[in-house]
Parts: structure tokens; sequence; C-alpha cells
């Protein structure tokens, strides 16, 4: 399948036929699924439903890619770089991730994200990107300010089946092109002033 995207140590590529058990195996994980909520996954879901819609992504220049180890080849789960599916607007994107257990605390979602906010905002004319979590899911926050991303709200929706920690809200992230060019910015000359 085609790859999107690399990095040291990953190769971001596009989901095939063949990724259909990858895909049940990550999404019926309980520990994957903590803040997301049960999720009962079938291989036709996957297929019928699942692939189509990131094939349509793909042809947009979008989607949800593949992580894989490239020393390894191992599938360590996906991340998603599309327009909010939820009041859309021109020129934002929505960053995601959804990563193995085994793939946890090894920068790995860390990696993938700081390269699609880079990749958004140079090649894809992104000017801005959000992502949202659970305030309770400590771990994605902090990979989301690694990124680049700041808290801009929190959230209270309504949920008919709140998860545990639901009451504490979601919170909402972004990063405009304008901080991400600024964070980038060469920061001032080191002094080569000799001591007296």
């Amino acid at each position: 399948m085609e790859t999107f995207l690399e990095t040291e140590r990953l190769a971001l590529r596009q989901f095939g036929p063949d990724d259909v058990d990858l895909l049940v195996q990550l999404h019926n994980d309980p520990d994957v699924m903590r803040f997301l909520g049960p999720c009962v996954e079938t291989a036709e879901l996957v297929r019928t439903e699942r692939l189509p819609y990131f094939r349509r992504l793909y042809d947009q220049g979008y989607g949800y890619w593949a992580a894989v180890e490239k020393a390894t080849g191992t599938f360590l789960g996906w991340f998603l770089f599309r327009p909010p599916k939820v009041d859309p607007e021109p020129a934002v994107l929505e960053l995601g991730y959804r990563l193995h257990t085994a793939a946890w605390g090894r920068g790995f979602a860390t990696e993938g994200a700081i390269a699609l906010v880079d990749r958004g905002f140079t090649e894809m004319g992104a000017r801005r990107v959000v992502a949202d979590t659970m305030a309770v899911n400590a771990g994605s926050r902090r990979v989301l300010e690694k990124a680049g991303l700041r808290h801009v709200r929190t959230v209270h929706p309504h949920y008919d089946e709140p998860l545990d920690g639901a009451e504490h809200g979601d919170v909402e992230y972004a990063l405009t092109r304008e901080e991400w060019s600024a964070s980038r910015a060469p920061g001032p000359a080191p002094c080569t002033a000799r001591p007296r």
C-alpha cells in the first residue's frame, strides 16, 4: 500500500484489504478503547464501511494511516488527518491516533503527530490543526501538547452512556499556522562574547 509519510521510526501508509484483521484487533481492545467507549468491530464492518471511507479520504489527500514501525514491520495502530467530521471549516484539519498498548510510552504517538502537523502546514494548506480527547486522558493530552497544540477549551457534552471520567468533560486543542511558524522560528543567536 502507498506510503503517505515516513519519520525516523514510522511509516504511515494507506490501509487495504489485507489489514482487516489488524483493525478488528485494535478496535476491539478494551485498553485501547478506554477513553473512546466500547466497540464491537467486525471484519464485515471494516470491509464494507471503514475501508471504503478510508479510500474516499485518500482520494481527497487525507486519511487514516496505518502506522508501522520501520525497524520491525510491526503494525502499531493508526493516525488520522482529515477535515473534522463535525463543523468542518476550510483549511482546518483534525489530528487523531489510536495505537496498540505495546506502542504506548515509546514516543510513537508524538513522533507521528508532529510529522502530520508539520506536513499539514507545509504541504497541505492547513491554517489550523485541531484535536480533542477526554479531559482525564492525560497521555493523549501530553502527546497533543508535545506536538505543539494548546488547550482551547473544555466542553461537557451529554452522553447517554458516559464513560468513567466523562464528568470532567472533553478538551479541545488547536494550533494555528502562525503559532506553528513562530514555534519554529530561530531563537536569538548565542552570545559569542568572551568572558572578561
